[in-house]
């Protein structure tokens, strides 16, 4: 078993002190609209890899990438914005700590910010998730299935709201079906105090993770079905 920590949204008083130390956790997953010093802090204080996407109020961190030389933008050096250390999984299937992790970052588009999509745009951003698994599957027989979906929005009519700011994405429904994750986990939707009800879509048990979510899954492995998560602790903002 993997034990998770997932935050979204809200910084958590215990989690960004000392406190947190107390904690064994394999792996960190941010849902989004998170201090990107936060995240460098609990990847530091747990000494876990951290796998996040990217919210709505977060900085663009479209067109980075990577080298020998460091970070480039648009054939240029450049500095990363994001949390040094962190995995931006956004549109791609990232593995850490054991686990198969899909990611898909940004809101709908309502004020014309960054990392704010149309639904159009999402669906078309969606399909680099589904289009990777089929061709692991096809060109290098990969099997093993998908243990997480991290998105910052949750699905169309499953755990959003219904302001301008808080529709979800009608593409995650069929993303659930087409890579079967055991769980998603998402954020964007303040629950003020209440406790979300925990949903299902196509046999995925989808988790609003604003707070934090202590959990534990079981990787797939491509060995057949595995245990359900566990939620082990959560909290969420008031």
């Amino acid at each position: 078993m993997v034990s998770v920590l997932a935050v979204a949204d809200e910084t958590i008083e215990s989690l960004w002190s000392t406190q947190v130390r107390s904690l064994d956790v394999d792996l960190i997953l941010g849902a989004g609209d998170l201090p990107f010093d936060y995240l460098e802090y609990l990847t530091d204080a747990l000494n876990a890899p951290c796998v996040f996407v990217p919210g709505n109020h977060d900085a663009d961190l479209t067109g980075y990438s990577a080298g020998r030389a460091g970070w480039m933008r648009a054939g240029l050096p450049s500095t990363w914005p994001g949390p040094v250390g962190a995995v931006n999984a956004d549109r791609k299937i990232v593995s850490a700590a054991g686990l198969r992790i899909a990611g898909l970052g940004g809101s709908i588009r309502y004020n014309g910010g960054p990392n704010q999509w149309t639904q159009r745009q999402q669906r078309r951003r969606s399909r680099s998730l589904t289009r990777t698994k089929a061709w692991a599957e096809r060109v290098r027989g990969d099997q093993r299935g998908i243990d997480i979906l991290l998105t910052h929005s949750p699905p169309l009519g499953i755990g959003d709201d219904t302001d301008t700011a808080h529709v979800g994405f009608d593409c995650l429904g069929d993303v659930v079906q087409s890579l079967s994750p055991q769980l998603m986990l998402h954020g964007h939707i303040h629950p003020h105090g209440q406790t979300p009800e925990d949903l299902e879509l196509h046999g995925t048990a989808i988790i609003n993770t604003v707070g934090y979510t202590l959990l534990e899954i079981e990787p797939t492995g491509g060995a057949g079905e595995s245990a359900a998560p566990t939620i082990l602790r959560r909290r969420h903002g008031t």
